[in-house]
Order: structure tokens, then C-alpha cells, then sequence
């Protein structure tokens, strides 16, 4: 592979695709996952001659190797390549969001190669290619107004919520992708200046963008991911990014409830639509007498909003509408409203799509619901802050069942609350141990640890059951976990079906009871 000239990073715009830009361009894709797949995918349809690396042995890849449908991609993979290789005489490097030079986390040879690159376009090298991340080469060429929507907690939730208010004008159509599991990338094809993409953006993501969106709206910046960022300080700059890149011409929406959030306005150089759960901010939208009620808010100029579509303020809903359960929910809600308001959508049409919303799977999805126990999936409740909202969403007497890799985050706060909302829990996976030590130091009485998740969900049944019996109260079971899958499984998502098989064997009667395992407390 050859590169006569490196593509200039100026030239990825809207119109560029079709004006040919990677026909016949030696490209590399860093990572095989799901941007990766999607970035091999969308060069090779572009007329790229795609090279594809990734540190994992082929084995381990054919899922990926599959989906490639058989174009004609060169792969690079296991742990005998050197990632240099795939480097080579590249007219443009894509990568996965995952992969940065300066993340602890990225494999180290890798990360090496990397900084090379990056020290050779400092030193103004022309043969070196720029590196370019699926999602900011999305972002580059996207010819659609775009809403991206982050924060600790509750993006996935408001990211679905926003797109279904959004889906409501028909005139213009609705895509959602993002960190949320659908790389955008291969969409861009089809996408015109009429539609209108909503893009979930994770901590991974953020510091991989040259390019902002016209909408960013911040749901929460708590603490969370220091294993890759380092501090918390560092944490919070990275969420911060996503309002610094915004479209000068568009909008920064932003929690007043969050103290960290509420901060990132002062730094905006844009406008800011602020939202909170009490007293309606000037252009924002807030709670008042059990309504979502919004100022008057004029649409955002970049966004396309048909002429006439200014909201002169007033309500929206009653909060009682909507489906989706839990006060932290009520701030995604209002989030995801003064999205819509700032793309023209009429309060009527928020209301009907609002209260018809029930929410997202592995976010306090609902299971079904045995002998007086509901099953609840919240597989994606992978930070203190989004279980404890988890806790505080259902009345008790609640069973939670928690575990899974430690992501290296201060446990106190949640182990409070769940001593005060949990009548008992189910502890799995590597931080089982832990969990269990500092739910009992806290003041839990009942702990179970179980090593498969359907011992788990057999078990806490049974716990839930009791409860609910000595209670006189229906009982429910939570699967929030306040860990990361990857001790026991590929992803939250595989964590959260396994989840769902289980509770469903079980009311199927397939499950066998099960207490607690031989020598385990309770």
C-alpha cells in the first residue's frame, strides 16, 4: 500500500464523499469493534483500499471478520503484527474511540505507534497522515443538524427520549446512533440537510472531536472512568469539551442541577438553554405544580426549525405522564424538551410522544413481573450515581443485584443508600467480594454471593419474594450492576440479555430455587 499524498484533515466536509475523496486512498482502521467494522465498511463502499488492525488474535475476531460481507479489506490482526505496519504510507488514519495515544488503556504498542505519528505531523512531517475517529469523521461530513447528548448518567435514556420527540415532524427525519451502539459513520450516505441526528457521546468519544455538534446537551458530570483519565479534573474537562465545539450558531443545554454542568455555561460561546426540576429558568425549561414548563424559546437558527415555530413558554406535560420511572428520569425528560423546543417542535406533539416513551432496554426495563416480584434491567447502572437512581426510581422492598469489574470509583455514597433502600443483595462477578464488605459495612444485613447471574436471579426471587411477603408489598428485583460487564461477559448489553433469559426461565418455571451458595453469607 502506497500513499502518494496524505488526505488534508480541512478537506473531510459535507459533500466530500460524494465528490470522491477516499476513491482509490490507502486508509487504516485501528481497532476491529463496532466503530472499527463500521469505519472498514463505509471506506471500502467510499473506494477506499482499507488496511485493518487490531492487537487481538483472528480467533478471537471472526464475528468482525463476518461482517465484513466479504469486501475485499486487508487485516492486520493478533499480537505478532506490528501496529506500525498498519501505519504505513496510510493517507489517513481512522481509529476506534478507544485507541489514543494518551490512554493508559490503549495497548502499549499501539500507543507508541501512535505518538510517533503524532510527533511526526508536530514536527510538520507532510508524509504523515492525520488520525481521524469514526465518530469525528461522522461529525466532519455530515451534511444533518446534529444534537449530541452526554454526561455520566442518563445520556442513552435522553439521547432515545430526544430522538422520539424529534421523530414526531415528519418533515424531517430522525436518526439516533452514537456511543448508544450504532456507529453513524455508515449512514452518511443516505443523510441529507432535511434530517436531524441525535448522538450519544461517551467520555471515550469526546476527546476524539475537532469538530462539535449544533446542539450539545449535558445530562449530569459526576465521577466515573479515572482509569483512563486520571483524575477527576480530568474527567470533567473531557465532558467539557463537547460545549466548547458547539456550532457557534447553535445551543449548549445545560442541567442547573448539577453543580459541575451548571459550571460548563460559563465557558460557552454560544446560547445556553438551561432546564432544571424547579423554577423555570429565563429560556429554559423547569417543573412547576406537577407540569414540565418551558420559557419562551426561540429554535436554534442552525437547526432548520420551520419559520413561526417559536414556543411563547408555558406547559408541556404533567409529569405524571411519563413512562419512564424515577426523579433522575424527570431531569432527562426536561433535557430532551428543550432539545425539542429548540428544533421547533409544538408542545403538543412533546406531550404525545413524551407520554408514550417507556424507555430503553437495560435501563429499568422492565423484565416481567412473578408472584408479586418485577424484574428490572438495569445492566447499563454501571456507575455509583445511575444505581443509586436506580434505588431511589422503585418502592421497596427491593433486591439489587450488583457486581462485575471494579472500575476504581468511591463506593461510599452508594453503599449508604443501598443499606436504606435494599432489603438485600445478590453480589456476582470480581468485585462481588467488595461490594458485599462495604453494603455490610454500611449496614445491609442480607447478602447473597452468587458466581453465574442465574444463580443470582434465583436467588434474589427468593430474597424478593420473602420481602415482598413480610412487607405485604410487591418487591422487585434490580439488576444494576456498579461495574463494568468484562469479567463475565462482552458488554453490558450481553450482561443485560442474560439478565432477561434468566428472569424469563424463571417465570417460566425452567429455573430451579436457589439459596444461598454453600459457605456464602445471608
Amino acid at each position: 500500500m502506497t500513499a502518494e499524498s496524505t488526505i488534508d484533515p480541512a478537506a473531510l466536509v459535507p459533500g466530500a464523499l460524494a465528490g470522491g475523496l477516499f476513491r482509490d486512498q490507502p486508509i487504516a482502521v485501528l481497532g476491529f469493534a463496532r466503530s472499527g467494522i463500521a469505519l472498514a465498511r463505509f471506506l471500502h463502499d467510499a473506494g477506499a483500499r482499507v488496511t485493518v488492525y487490531d492487537g487481538r488474535p483472528a480467533g478471537e475476531l471472526q464475528r468482525a471478520i463476518e461482517a465484513l460481507d466479504g469486501r475485499d479489506v486487508r487485516l492486520l490482526l493478533g499480537p505478532e503484527v506490528d501496529p506500525a505496519a498498519a501505519l504505513h504510507a496510510a493517507a489517513l488514519v481512522t481509529s476506534s474511540p478507544s485507541i489514543n495515544a494518551d490512554y493508559p488503556t490503549t495497548e502499549p504498542r499501539l500507543r507508541a505507534a501512535l505518538r510517533a505519528l503524532l510527533d511526526r505531523r508536530a514536527s510538520g512531517d507532510p508524509t504523515a497522515p492525520a488520525i481521524v475517529s469514526e465518530v469525528d469523521l461522522f461529525l466532519r461530513l455530515c451534511p444533518a443538524p446534529t444534537i449530541g447528548i452526554t454526561g455520566t448518567k442518563g445520556k442513552t435514556t435522553t439521547s432515545s427520549l430526544t430522538h422520539a420527540l424529534l421523530a414526531t415532524d415528519a418533515s424531517h427525519p430522525a436518526v439516533l446512533g452514537g456511543n448508544i451502539g450504532k456507529p453513524l459513520v455508515e449512514r452518511l450516505p443516505e443523510l441529507t440537510a432535511a434530517d436531524r441526528v441525535v448522538v450519544e457521546l461517551s467520555e471515550l468519544q469526546l476527546p476524539t472531536l475537532s469538530r462539535g455538534t449544533t446542539v450539545a446537551a449535558y445530562t449530569n458530570v459526576t465521577s466515573d472512568h479515572l482509569d483512563r483519565h486520571g483524575t477527576l479534573e480530568a474527567y470533567r474537562a473531557v465532558k467539557r469539551r463537547l460545549g466548547e465545539l458547539v456550532d457557534p450558531a447553535g445551543a449548549v443545554i445545560i442541567n442547573l442541577d448539577d453543580p459541575v454542568v451548571a459550571g460548563y455555561a460559563d465557558a460557552a460561546t454560544t446560547r445556553v438553554i438551561r432546564y432544571r426540576r424547579g423554577e423555570v429558568p429565563v429560556d429554559g425549561v423547569g417543573v412547576a405544580h406537577g407540569w414540565i414548563v418551558a420559557d419562551a424559546i426561540e429554535p436554534v437558527a442552525a437547526a432548520g426549525a420551520p419559520t413561526g415555530a417559536r414556543f411563547g413558554g408555558g406547559r408541556i406535560l404533567p409529569i405524571d405522564e411519563l413512562a419512564i420511572p424515577g426523579a433522575h428520569n424527570v431531569s432527562n425528560a426536561l433535557a430532551a424538551v428543550a432539545v425539542a423546543l429548540a428544533f421547533g417542535i409544538p408542545p403538543e406533539a412533546i406531550r404525545k410522544a413524551a407520554g408514550t416513551f417507556t424507555g430503553v432496554e437495560h435501563r429499568l426495563e422492565r423484565v416481567a413481573e412473578r408472584e408479586g416480584v418485577q424484574f428490572i434491567n438495569d445492566s447499563q447502572g454501571t456507575q455509583p450515581d445511575a444505581v443509586i437512581a436506580a434505588l431511589r426510581a422503585f418502592d421497596r422492598p427491593i433486591v439489587l443485584i450488583a457486581g462485575g469489574r471494579d472500575k476504581g470509583v468511591d463506593l461510599t455514597e452508594l453503599a449508604s443508600v443501598v443499606a436504606e433502600r435494599a432489603e438485600a443483595a445478590v453480589l456476582i462477578g470480581e468485585s462481588g467480594a467488595m461490594l458485599e464488605r462495604h453494603f455490610r459495612e454500611a449496614g445491609l444485613e442480607t447478602t447473597v454471593r452468587s458466581s453465574t447471574l442465574e444463580a443470582a436471579v434465583a436467588a434474589a426471587d427468593q430474597l424478593a419474594r420473602e420481602a415482598g411477603a413480610s412487607a405485604g408489598s410487591p418487591a422487585t428485583v434490580l439488576l444494576s450492576p456498579a461495574a463494568t460487564s468484562f469479567d463475565m461477559f462482552e458488554d453490558y448489553e450481553a450482561r443485560g440479555r442474560a439478565f432477561k433469559a434468566a428472569v424469563h426461565r424463571l417465570v417460566e418455571g425452567g429455573l430451579v430455587e436457589a439459596g444461598p451458595e454453600p459457605g456464602e453469607a445471608r
